[in-house]
């Protein structure tokens, strides 16, 4: 009898302290866990922002291939020579953004109007804004070439202009990155979407007097994906 009740002791004596083990292992899971989500929240990076402080428009009209100037241009194509600074603001206070790989191309009514270009790399500082100014057509003296369009798309520009409210669009593709001490995350695809509202005049779409800075008649709305 002596003996079935030690033995009774030592397996509760064995359980209490699997009880205890299991809650402290529990505990010590449970405090490394709270500790990652703050670093986490802490050091995470965030998606950078994007706005649109100036656009510059020298050329924007449309081309048709029947015009003795033009001869061999197709039958409908717009030629764009424009200029916009695209402002990338970094939100986090502790991550640094890499950009790298970036092309950039202008687009109205869905229809690209300039060829693309090529961006350089940028290091951006954790809470620092970067300007990018690209140029699209050239800014020389020379008109740009033309890019073909759809007929319904030199329609509207002529009635957009006429109307002054011409909605052009900056986009931006590439690769990011961010970098927090000695943690630094792969490259992820960046998409960066800008839709401008230009007061914009048959004058200056044509590369007249007037060419060159244009209001921004409404707050430019811009997308990042990264």
């Amino acid at each position: 009898m002596e003996t079935s009740r030690n033995n009774k002791l030592c397996d509760m004596h064995r359980s209490r302290r699997r009880v205890r083990l299991l809650t402290a292992v529990l505990l010590l899971v449970l405090l490394a866990g709270g500790v990652a989500l703050i670093v986490y929240l802490t050091y995470r990076p965030l998606t950078p922002q994007a706005s649109v402080s100036r656009a510059a428009v020298y050329q924007l009209e449309s081309v048709t291939g029947n015009s003795s100037s033009a001869a061999s241009a197709p039958p409908y194509a717009l030629a764009a020579r424009v200029q916009f600074t695209l402002l990338l603001h970094n939100p986090s206070d502790h991550a640094a953004v890499l950009y790298d790989g970036l092309i950039a191309y202008v687009t109205y009514r869905g229809e690209v109007v300039a060829p693309p270009v090529e961006l350089p790399a940028v290091a951006q500082d954790r809470g620092a804004d970067v300007a990018l100014s690209p140029t699209f057509g050239g800014l020389g003296g020379g008109a740009a070439a033309p890019v073909p369009v759809s007929e319904n798309t030199v329609r509207a520009l002529a009635g957009d202009c006429a109307a002054r409210r011409v909605l052009l669009r900056l986009v931006v593709l590439g690769q990011v990155r961010y970098k927090s001490g000695v943690f630094r995350t792969g490259w992820r695809d960046l998409f960066v979407r800008c839709d401008i509202t230009a007061g914009l005049g048959a004058d200056a779409a044509a590369g007249g007097a007037s060419a060159g800075d244009v209001p921004l008649l409404e707050y430019p709305r811009c997308f990042v994906d990264a």
